[in-house]
């Protein structure tokens, strides 16, 4: 079948799962009591199959197609999303929900490398370069949808039931469409054969990934880079959404469920996007070098959009879309800086193999710094917290000063 009908349709059934394992379960456990430290902690914790992932990316490719492993993966996602489902109802709905979550993190990581296994073999290089435009505009497409509309959703139901009944049905929904999606692609998916090649042992292999990554030039410097660019964004990342539903008597701004969806989720993805979109094309013109540091100030400054908010707490939800919507654009175009720096530390060779590894380090920066968030949070309250974060953009500029970028 024509790669159009399988390459957006794969690709938004890439982003659902992630951004529920990321974005749905801060908001429904904010929603469902949890503190500030709970959340982040236990969310937090959901990084791991994505820091992990480069270990067992091997077996997938290895055991079974990459047609098998995605449609077993859509179905388990689906199968995990009911999961959390039918917990939430019940005594130990934490624990349990908390479980599903880690099997939908693990089905959602193998599920990425089957899919990007799967584009490369089935297409040739030309349509790869071809589909690569629908294969990110659906992947946001899935972001805005999960964030957006089934936060908006879900925040709708709680308008006539529990809060929990609401989640019930939001998740129920999302289930059912994963597995709507795996009937599709069992269907649409060709089979390319596996890579002919004899392939060197799992360890041999990993070994091998691991040799190369420690001789790159520059090695602790980009370490420190990959680790902690990121170090303020994964603290105010795992923050924003509990501060915009807490109440005011919490320091919160005390939105309602659909408004965070219409503004974090919807707004502010769109604000992103836009920002790597500009950011992308401009690196296109002038080389990476010439715009690191813009991108490093347009990642950190906004950041203090937050400040305002924690301390004035406007009630115009204008005002905080605007916020929102500003620190997203910001963060957005100053990503790319880091984005472009992981491909181009991963040139050379065994390219592929040294960039699962720079990914699995930017997984692991954002979930170390997130797990504590919280427990800040709960000690200083928002307004110092956002002071902290705002703080460690200094961390930012530190590590961004010891990498070198070549002139061209």
């Amino acid at each position: 079948m024509k790669p159009f009908a399988w390459v957006p349709t794969l690709y938004f059934a890439e982003a659902v799962p992630y951004m529920a394992v990321m974005t749905l379960s801060v908001i429904l456990y904010t929603r469902l009591g949890l503190t500030n430290t709970q959340v982040a902690f236990y969310t937090s914790w959901l990084y791991l199959p994505w820091v992990i992932k480069p270990v067992w990316s091997p077996l997938v490719d290895a055991l079974r197609t990459k047609r098998w492993w995605i449609l077993a993966m859509q179905l388990l996602v689906g199968a995990a999303l009911a999961g959390v489902a039918f917990t939430l109802s019940c005594p130990y709905w934490l624990q349990l929900s908390l479980a599903f979550f880690w099997l939908m993190a693990f089905s959602s990581a193998t599920h990425d490398i089957a899919a990007d296994g799967f584009y490369i073999l089935a297409l040739d290089t030309d349509e790869q370069a071809f589909y690569v435009g629908f294969r990110s505009t659906f992947y946001r497409i899935g972001m805005i949808f999960c964030q957006g509309v089934l936060v908006i959703l879900a925040g709708y139901l709680e308008r006539f039931t529990s809060v929990g009944a609401a989640w019930q049905i939001t998740l129920l929904v999302t289930a059912a469409l994963m597995v709507l999606l795996a009937v599709w692609h069992r269907w649409s998916l060709s089979s390319p054969e596996q890579a002919s090649a004899v392939r060197a042992p799992l360890g041999q292999s990993l070994a091998d990934t691991f040799l190369t990554f420690g001789r790159k030039p520059g090695l602790w410097a980009a370490l420190l880079f990959m680790l902690l660019f990121r170090f303020p964004e994964a603290q105010l990342a795992k923050m924003a959404q509990p501060f915009m539903l807490r109440s005011a008597e919490e320091g919160g701004l005390g939105l309602t469920t659909a408004d965070v969806g219409l503004a974090y989720g919807t707004i502010g993805v769109i604000g992103l996007l836009a920002g790597g979109i500009v950011g992308g094309w401009l690196v296109s013109r002038h080389g990476l070098r010439k715009w690191l540091w813009p991108m490093v100030l347009s990642i950190s400054l906004p950041d203090a959009v937050y400040v305002y908010l924690a301390y004035c707490q406007p009630t115009n939800l204008y005002v905080v879309d605007a916020c929102v919507a500003f620190e997203q654009l910001g963060y957005g175009f100053g990503f790319t800086a880091y984005s472009l720096f992981l491909v181009y530390f991963s040139r050379g060779d065994k390219s592929t193999s040294v960039f699962s590894l720079c990914t699995a380090l930017q997984a692991l920066g954002m979930m170390l710094p997130g797990m504590w968030a919280g427990r800040l949070t709960d000690l200083w309250g928002f307004p110092l917290f956002f002071v902290w974060v705002c703080g460690c953009t200094l961390v930012t500029f530190v590590v961004t000063a010891l990498v070198k970028i070549p002139e061209k």
